[in-house]
């Protein structure tokens, strides 16, 4: 079988990008290849729960940075930054990845390109999809120069089809049906996959496996999503309850979103992904949970609604931990997909109970930074975040020095 770096199996109505394989590289790569994942909670995090009392590598860890305690050197916790000029509002969401003055007078407000899509200019022809614009709420976090919002994707079956699904309509359509009955694309392509097997070393052979069983994990959930969405809710002759539950899963849809992005990454269809998670409302169906998300986050300092978003936010970080996992259990040229990715997790608002922006909560992972560290910054005086995003950008191998509002890079951020 004839083996390039762009290999796929083929097969009707499918196109099954293939793993980084050692075996399908003919030469070595210039640079190893980089990628960045920005992904924006809306709600934010209680910040007590978040932030470490100390600065430095030995800070104690707090509830929430538990959860995260197996990946300590591999991510940086940080306080204190903000975009300046940014007003305290929900519409600060527009000026998240951009940057852009004032978005909450929205009579004049324009605004400028998003990090993602100022990446996607310089380095997005090197992949199938220049970027991948995913929402699980249907706002977007991307914007291109001329201040255009980018839709974003919110099916993570359509964002299947684009990855895996290829053809004239009706095969796409006809491989789509054999999905919904159960059938793998993977027996579509297992003829081709059986002849590459032989070719490959023995970790060439594992890493192989690994992704077929990651492929078949995200075909069941979707299949589960799916059949729950064709079945009708149930009919009870009772008064509805107050607080009713409802169908916002925001961990179940992040964990769709994030089985997506890790195959994404992993073919190297795209190295570029924006990601904004649910924030609705509606009661998460989460136990012990009886308010909506978007309520108890404006919690007024109420102690029984704290408890409550705490128990939100931890099932938030525990769907995050599990996607750095995939990242790091995932080899590519003798590093983790996680060396090469730069994950960058963070909100817009720094306390939605009272719609300021200032003191963002920041997690970064990945990406061959020196972590294990939290960077305090003063939030009175911090550096602008769009200092990060420099560090980003460069990390990409893109030369830029300015950003937004940046005035450099960030201090205090070193690569490994």
């Amino acid at each position: 079988m004839n083996l390039d770096r762009r290999h796929f199996l083929r097969a009707t109505g499918v196109s099954l990008a293939l793993p980084w394989l050692d075996a399908l590289a003919q030469a070595p790569a210039a640079r190893p290849p980089r990628r960045m994942v920005c992904i924006c909670t809306p709600l934010g995090f209680h910040t007590p729960f978040l932030f470490p009392e100390r600065a430095g590598r030995d800070y104690p860890l707090t509830p929430y940075l538990d959860v995260l305690r197996e990946f300590r050197n591999d991510f940086t916790i940080m306080s204190g930054l903000a975009h300046p000029e940014v007003g305290s509002s929900h519409d600060s969401i527009f000026s998240f990845l951009t940057a852009a003055p004032h978005p909450e007078i929205r009579a004049g407000f324009r605004n400028s390109i998003s990090l993602d899509q100022f990446a996607a200019e310089r380095i997005g022809g090197e992949t199938r999809f220049p970027s991948l614009v995913l929402s699980s709420e249907g706002f977007s976090l991307s914007w291109t120069r001329s201040g255009a919002i980018v839709p974003s994707d919110t099916s993570p079956s359509s964002v299947f089809r684009r990855l895996f699904l290829a053809g004239r309509p009706e095969e796409v359509q006809a491989q789509e049906r054999r999905l919904r009955d159960g059938r793998s694309i993977l027996d579509a392509v297992g003829a081709q996959a059986r002849g590459l097997r032989p070719s490959l070393g023995t970790a060439d052979r594992g890493k192989l496996d690994e992704y077929f069983s990651s492929v078949r994990e995200l075909e069941r959930g979707l299949a589960r999503s799916e059949e729950w969405s064709r079945r009708p809710l149930p009919r009870v002759n009772v008064e509805p309850p107050r607080d009713a539950t409802n169908g916002a899963d925001l961990v179940g849809r992040a964990r769709l979103m994030f089985d997506l992005i890790h195959l994404a990454l992993q073919t190297d269809s795209t190295r570029l992904i924006t990601l904004l998670l649910l924030g609705t409302s509606n009661v998460p169906p989460i136990q012990g949970v009886s308010l909506g998300h978007h309520d108890l986050s404006h919690h007024g300092q109420d102690a029984g609604k704290i408890a409550q978003l705490r128990t939100v936010e931890l099932e938030k970080l525990r769907t995050f931990r599990a996607f750095l996992a995939k990242l790091k259990e995932t080899r590519e040229q003798g590093e983790t997909l996680l060396d090469r990715t730069m994950v960058f997790f963070s909100s817009n608002l720094g306390n939605a109970s009272s719609h300021s922006t200032r003191n963002l909560p920041v997690i970064f992972a990945g990406g061959g930074f020196r972590h294990g560290q939290h960077l305090a910054f003063n939030p009175n005086s911090p550096p602008p975040l769009c200092n990060l995003y420099v560090s980003m950008l460069q990390r990409l191998g893109i030369e830029a020095e300015r950003f937004g509002s940046s005035t450099g890079t960030l201090r205090g951020l070193e690569t490994a």
